[in-house]
């Protein structure tokens, strides 16, 4: 039976998939993000301006578009794991995580008994996936563990051994800052490059998969090829952002404007 999940789905096809990424929580936002065909759409709950009330709004559009919806919670923090479950997402990426105890913390909200200690009450989750799904979240939650510190790297390959953890996720901003770099995707500098690929071997030796957040679609395209199973390209802020920027120095150009 093929996976419920986008995802899982799109890895089954032995593919890359690619994931949005959502930092301003309105509805007609995740609509115009929706109709590009994502695989996955993650709301972001650290840096981003969600609430749990915008993701009983915006999850069912994600579900509707037919990508993924994921969330990044804010925090290693089990209540805010458990309600975005409940709400319905089919991912978890929490950042900053750094030791294998961290992980095993992750992966146990992520799941109910026997596999870990999620409490059962999906208040929205079982109208959007079904009756049966108390039978099925484990098998299709997706459980990412974000690499992002010193720490993490050093303790990568105990946090890899953690029965239940889906891959991992690689936030390329705080991992450089934590090497010494300015924060940033699509990174170029030999050193972070070699860090970036290390930690994807690693993770697909530990039968793991591994995403990176990028900045470009030719950098995300590199990545992918070079490996990556999930590159993200962006967020909704940015493109309004670039987009707005192209329109008036379109504008002016065109008109001779400079002011």
């Amino acid at each position: 039976m093929a996976p419920l999940n986008p995802v899982r789905r799109v890895w089954a096809e032995g593919c890359a998939a690619v994931n949005g990424w959502i930092a301003v929580p309105s509805v007609l936002n995740v609509e115009a993000m929706a109709k590009a065909r994502w695989d996955a759409l993650t709301v972001d709950m650290q840096h981003g301006t969600a609430d749990y009330a915008d993701l009983l709004s915006i999850l069912p559009v994600i579900e509707k578009s037919g990508a993924a919806p994921i969330v990044r919670v804010p925090w290693l923090d089990e209540a805010a794991i458990m309600r975005s479950l409940d709400a319905g997402a089919l991912g978890i990426i929490a950042p900053m995580i750094e030791t294998r105890e961290d992980a095993e913390r992750l992966v146990s909200a992520c799941n109910y008994p026997p596999d870990g200690a999620r409490s059962f009450g999906p208040v929205r989750a079982r109208f959007a996936w079904g009756d049966d799904y108390a039978r099925i979240a484990n098998e299709e939650v997706l459980v990412f563990a974000m690499i992002e510190t010193k720490t993490a790297v050093a303790n990568l390959d105990a946090i890899l051994s953690v029965p239940g953890l889906s891959g991992i996720y690689i936030g390329p901003a705080d991992l450089s800052l934590s090497h010494g770099f300015s924060p940033g995707f699509d990174r170029e500098e030999p050193e972070m490059r070699t860090l970036i690929a290390d930690i994807r071997a690693r993770s697909a030796a530990a039968g793991l998969r591994c995403c990176l957040h990028c900045g470009s679609p030719a950098y995300a395209a590199r990545a992918a090829a070079a490996g990556m199973d999930l590159v993200t390209i962006g967020s909704d802020a940015r493109f309004v952002e670039a987009g707005a920027a192209a329109a008036v120095k379109g504008f002016r150009d065109g008109a001779g404007n400079k002011t």
